[in-house]
């Protein structure tokens, strides 16, 4: 059983991802800044569900332990840039692997807000690399994004393509990411797997993101915006699915030798917006009111992921198809959400 660190854990895959090492029998210790970018009580309740409470995980600095899984699941409140309370962590806990999923999130925010991301996603991450390199970590998985492809016509997306084009800072900043792995694991030995990940979705997911904003205006009869008149596709990869791939980068031997290892994780699958927004309506039972709108500045056209590396090197295998995964987002919303209706 390993002793792993999850940053980003009150996030949307961090906290599912935390639930499947825990239940796997590892000792998981989880950190997020929780800041304020969308709604802290979905984050709050993340954590609840991981048996983290809100009075406790509130404070910086604190380890809380769950009253769920007790020592096997850890919380920290702290920012990824704080150069002396990471470092203390990494000490005190001697982690066998670390897997970073905390990032200023967004392609939209970062044309509002553009210093966050270089504060967490270039600062926080290279204190990330840095703690690696002191305290023996010998391999750590990263989030990257399936954004910084930018408008590429070359599809499927491949490994391979030139990502030297970024149309938006988040996207800049996933790519500086890859690049400071590569420099990382090339001196100091270090096993760093970049993970691109494609659309993901499901329940407790991210209010910012389609699938949520759909759902919840459609519920509440409201129009929803529909950017570039519906002339969009995304590769839609439900949760469950990401969440194995990344515990298996995290715990299996890869069949891939290089200690710099970059990865698409995605369905493949593509699917236009507009028959994505039909099955949210057939799911529902409720025609959505649309508001067509052109392109928003730093989005793509199309996302289309090749996951054949994966496939290969770490026996990723998505199977969850959209129509499932919409049911399964739609029954958490009404859930969580139950008083509204």
């Amino acid at each position: 059983m390993k002793k792993i660190l999850i940053t980003g854990a009150a996030g949307f895959i961090g906290y599912h991802l935390c639930e499947a090492l825990i239940k796997q029998g590892h000792d998981v210790i989880g950190l997020d800044n929780i800041n304020d970018y969308y709604d802290v009580n979905l984050k709050y309740a993340r954590l609840d569900q991981l048996g983290i409470e809100k009075e406790s995980a509130s404070v910086f600095s604190e380890i809380s332990e769950s009253t769920v899984h007790g020592s096997h699941m850890q919380f920290i409140r702290l920012n990824l840039e704080d150069r002396n309370a990471l470092p203390k962590l990494f000490k005190t806990y001697q982690f066998d692997m670390v897997c970073n999923l905390a990032a200023q999130a967004g392609v939209r925010y970062s044309i509002e807000n553009p210093e966050a991301y270089i504060d967490s996603n270039i600062n926080g991450f290279l204190n990330v690399l840095e703690c690696c390199r002191h305290h023996n970590v010998k391999r750590l998985v990263y989030a990257s994004s399936s954004s910084v492809y930018g408008n590429t016509d070359k599809i499927p997306f491949e490994e391979t393509a030139n990502v030297d084009q970024p149309i938006s800072l988040y996207a800049a900043t996933k790519k500086s990411n890859e690049l400071m792995a590569h420099t990382y694991s090339h001196l100091y030995k270090i096993e760093t797997i970049g993970l691109r990940f494609f659309t993901v979705y499901g329940p407790w997911g991210r209010p910012d993101m389609a699938m949520f904003l759909f759902t919840d205006a459609i519920l509440n009869n409201k129009p929803i915006n529909v950017f570039n008149n519906g002339n969009l596709s995304r590769d839609f990869t439900y949760i469950d699915d990401i969440v194995e791939g990344v515990v298996n980068t995290l715990l299996k031997e890869s069949k891939n030798s290089s200690l710099y290892k970059l990865y698409n994780i995605g369905n493949g699958k593509p699917v236009q917006l507009l028959d994505f927004i039909k099955s949210l309506e057939e799911v529902l039972n409720i025609t959505a009111t649309k508001n067509m709108l052109p392109m928003q500045d730093g989005d793509v056209h199309q996302t289309f992921a090749n996951t054949s590396k994966l496939e290969h090197d770490f026996e990723y295998k998505p199977q969850t198809t959209v129509k499932k995964g919409i049911q399964e987002f739609v029954l958490w919303y009404k859930s969580f959400y139950k008083n509204n209706f």
